[in-house]
């Protein structure tokens, strides 16, 4: 019997008198067999730290994950060595979408106890959130052997195994070709028959208009979708458009006149439409910049993204888009937006978005003095504009560099950089921030990528701001939206929050990979 046969015999049998269902909250620990030498400390501690415990995991329940997480962090100070902490604070961890975290305390569940194969999920479900679909079938296949006649372990084994079929294939088929546009490789979606009972929006001569866009607006608040030869022409344009904008993109408010910036969006169209209800729509006197991650998570991110989309196109002078870490094949083939697109229009579409999220501008500067990323700042201090500008954007994002930064990385409040909390990008403190706006002559920087409480957040002595834009996100966190406007003459933020709308009863992950929801 080999070593790691051993190992799956050992954890089996360690699992025979502990069944519990994958997706099974946890709520009690088993206590150490009684030793005479242990000290009556020893007892006080495990049962202080079970009290932390019952706590963090009443604060799951009510959706206070960094309560929850305090509480676990002192149940293992207490008792370190017990594999249920460590599961139950990485679950707390993926809520908050801290992978790293996350990836972090189900190793630490697993080396604990390697008989509890909650520890492998949680491991499992941090990877497969980093893209690490290898790693998570690892673990997925060692519950499968050790648990033979578990239906939802064989389940989640074989759906885990379909995505690394499929990622392999998809890399063995990809061949080195000339780029083409859009339109020279879908020519023939311009003959694409309108059905005669459509009755919703048309493109004028095959262009935006202001009509068009307030008629989609309505239209997609009813539910109802774009004509596909639409849909398609749009993201034609916009491939056309974004191929010749650099990776930094530099914006010119006048003075007097002012400029809004929004954070994530996340696919919540009617929070999206709330935004233009208090801010205003759109127009060439009241420009926008909307900061990447417009999509997956929410169910509405089609509605979404061909709102933004079309703006762009009604005002490209006047409506920035930038890149965020969810316009990337990994995260919308888990988190939803390929399934949506897929279910509204098909798979060929999905692939498109793909195509032209590749092009997305990664950063802007505003009046040579704020500059506006999705994720954060570099892991080193002598990064430039013209460093950024020269970033060749028209890929995936990588795991690490500065594109990868750009999109990832998050600020912390102590000096210095370290690890990302997420597994990928960096965390940068307040000296980090000074010097990159002294060496690059800005004022400050403002990004987005995290929730708020009242959906920004102000950091680093004033010079690094966070704006979040999706309300309530995934319905679940209470948080508020926010966005920042300022002025030409004036750069000083001014913020405006809001609370979430009602929205049509279709459920935030609806299209996600159900190994997502699962695991979840």
């Amino acid at each position: 019997m080999s070593s790691s046969e051993l190992e799956i015999q050992k954890a089996a049998d360690g699992q025979k008198e502990q069944q519990v269902p994958a997706g099974a909250e946890i709520t009690g620990a088993k206590e150490p067999e009684a030793d005479t030498n242990t000290s009556t400390k020893a007892d006080q501690d495990f049962a202080a730290a079970e009290q932390y415990k019952n706590q963090g995991n009443a604060m799951l329940k009510t959706k206070e994950f960094s309560k929850a997480i305090d509480m676990y962090t002192k149940a293992i100070e207490l008792h370190p060595n017990s594999a249920i902490y460590y599961a139950n604070r990485s679950l707390a961890h993926l809520r908050q979408e801290s992978f790293g975290y996350a990836l972090q305390d189900g190793v630490s569940a697993v080396k604990a106890d390697p008989a509890y194969l909650k520890g492998y999920y949680r491991r499992a479900a941090a990877h497969m959130s980093l893209g690490k679909f290898k790693q998570a079938l690892c673990d997925f296949e060692f519950v499968a052997k050790c648990r033979p006649n578990d239906k939802d372990a064989k389940l989640k084994f074989t759906e885990c195994n379909k995505i690394v079929k499929m990622r392999a294939f998809e890399r063995a088929i990809a061949v080195d070709k000339p780029e083409k546009t859009l339109s020279e490789m879908y020519r023939d979606m311009e003959n694409i028959t309108i059905e005669d009972d459509y009755k919703g929006p048309q493109l004028e001569d095959g262009k935006v208009t202001l009509k068009f866009m307030k008629e989609l607006m309505e239209h997609y608040k009813g539910q109802k979708r774009l004509h596909r030869k639409f849909a398609y022409k749009i993201l034609c344009e916009i491939d056309a458009y974004m191929r010749a904008q650099p990776s930094l993109v530099d914006i010119t408010v006048p003075d007097e006149e002012k400029f809004t910036i929004c954070g994530d969006i996340h696919g919540q169209f009617y929070d999206l439409m709330n935004i233009f209800e208090i801010n205003g729509l759109p127009s060439e006197k009241n420009p926008y910049l909307f900061n990447g991650d417009f999509v997956d998570r929410g169910s509405f991110s089609v509605e979404c993204i061909f709102t933004l989309f079309g703006f762009k196109l009604l005002y490209p002078n006047h409506f920035f888009l930038s890149r965020g870490n969810h316009e990337s094949i990994n995260m919308n083939q888990m988190y939803g937006f390929t399934g949506e697109v897929t279910a509204k229009y098909t798979s060929a579409m999905a692939d498109i978005f793909t195509q032209v999220f590749n092009w997305l501008p990664l950063c802007h500067c505003i009046n040579q003095k704020i500059l506006v990323m999705h994720g954060g700042l570099f892991s080193t201090d002598n990064v430039t504009l013209d460093n950024i500008r020269r970033i060749e954007r028209n890929c995936q994002p990588p795991e690490e560099g500065l594109m990868c930064e750009l999109l990832w990385s998050d600020p912390q409040l102590w000096m210095g950089r370290g690890p990302s909390k997420r597994g990928v990008g960096i965390q940068f403190g307040p000296d980090v921030t000074e010097t990159f706006c002294k060496n690059n002559n800005l004022d400050y920087i403002i990004r987005s990528h995290e929730v708020k409480d009242m959906g920004y957040e102000v950091a680093h002595n004033g010079q690094c701001i966070t704006v979040f834009s999706a309300p309530n996100y995934c319905d679940t966190m209470g948080n508020m939206g926010a966005f920042i406007t300022i002025t030409g003459n004036n750069l000083k933020p001014n913020y405006k929050s809001f609370e979430a709308v009602p929205h049509p009863d279709v459920k935030p992950m609806a299209y996600a990979n159900s190994l997502m929801n699962w695991l979840a």
